[in-house]
């Protein structure tokens, strides 16, 4: 029988509230959040993985979809779409070969079958569940999770406490806040791992969306998708997304890292400037929809679903094809901790690990 939702905050038009989605293998229950305004941007999120599970947008006509691609039920969850809208952590993007020196001591960290850590290592944050309550701050309203990641947790140094605030408001501007500490030295980068499709999750590719990335550098990978080493000019390349450009015709350019990563994006742009500031807009013409993110991050890792091959079916039952989404994910630079010429991922105990992305959603 399913749980009835229990309406937790309603100033207005804004809402949330809170039903039981689903339960793990063990029996733990999964709680799924839904908040926004009832006129128009609307969020889900669960307590598995803090993940993004569904945003509600409306097109030009005031038609509301869901705009994040989602895996349709646990299993999913904790296995091909983990990262799917997930909070992911303790670190974001690759380490490569599970190496991480910090202050003279070099530690071994759980990798995946490629031999890197990816998002923290094979159960990261995504795959955990975390603590959550609703909370309202002026004009907006949302969830805020917390979660204990203990020392030696899949081989990482210090014991993390990390929590991450969601917050809409009326205009349909998502906010992500992320915090954390340490008590002893380690290394933070935490991100939203959420696919966007404007056209409506399962409604064919982002070939057709227009991209636009406030950078003039990128970080050129080889075939394990582990950085080069410096920053590379985006001009006379197809990641010069200065302007906005077709996704489909960026990604079928003749050019060597579109191979090493698979056939599209997978990189890390250099994002221009510092604070709060614009890093990318995405935008599908054929509905009007449009999402303007900002952070305060010194990079966004672009994905383009190359690897997507079909075997997962989302929420809508349509299975993803290649390019069936596009992750935008505002971090700081793959493999960091071993490349001293970064911005520095180390979090010591006394300092506070704060960042802030934000999703603005319009239509025109």
């Amino acid at each position: 029988m399913p749980v009835p939702r229990d309406a937790l905050v309603s100033p207005g038009d804004l809402m949330v509230t809170q039903e039981v989605a689903a339960a793990m293998p063990d029996g733990r229950r999964i709680t799924r959040w839904t908040f926004g305004s009832r006129a128009g941007v609307t969020a889900e999120v669960l307590s598995l993985g803090a993940r993004l599970q569904a945003l509600n947008a409306p097109d030009r006509a005031g038609r509301r979809a869901n705009v994040l691609l989602g895996g349709a039920g646990v299993e999913d969850l904790l296995g091909q779409a983990s990262y799917f809208g997930a909070t992911v952590g303790r670190y974001a993007n690759r380490i490569a070969r599970g190496v991480l020196p910090l202050d003279g001591v070099t530690y071994r960290l759980s990798t995946e079958l490629t031999g890197h850590t990816l998002h923290g290592g094979p159960d990261g944050f995504a795959t955990r569940l975390w603590d959550g309550v609703p909370v309202r701050a002026d004009r907006q309203v949302g969830v805020r999770f917390r979660l204990r990641s203990p020392a030696w947790d899949q081989g990482f140094p210090g014991a993390v406490t990390a929590e991450v605030t969601y917050l809409l408001d009326p205009d349909g501007e998502l906010s992500i806040t992320y915090e954390a500490a340490t008590d002893a030295p380690t290394v933070v980068n935490l991100t939203n791992h959420a696919y966007f499709n404007l056209a409506g999750e399962g409604h064919g590719t982002v070939l057709d969306h227009l991209l636009r990335v406030e950078a003039a550098g990128y970080l050129p990978v080889d075939r394990g998708l582990i950085p080069l080493g410096p920053v590379e000019p985006v001009a006379g390349t197809p990641f010069d997304l200065r302007r906005a450009r077709r996704i489909g015709t960026c990604i079928t350019a003749e050019h060597p890292q579109l191979q090493a990563a698979g056939g599209g994006f997978d990189h890390n742009w250099v994002l221009d400037g510092a604070g709060l500031r614009r890093a990318a807009l995405l935008s599908h013409p054929a509905s009007g929809r449009r999402v303007e993110c900002l952070t305060t991050e010194p990079g966004l890792q672009v994905y383009t679903g190359n690897h997507f091959d079909g075997s997962l079916a989302g929420r809508s039952g349509r299975r993803y094809t290649a390019y069936a989404g596009v992750a935008l994910e505002a971090q700081h630079f793959p493999d960091s901790p071993n490349r001293p010429d970064y911005p520095s991922t180390v979090l010591r105990p006394g300092e506070k690990y704060r960042s802030r992305t934000v999703f603005r959603f319009s239509a025109e």
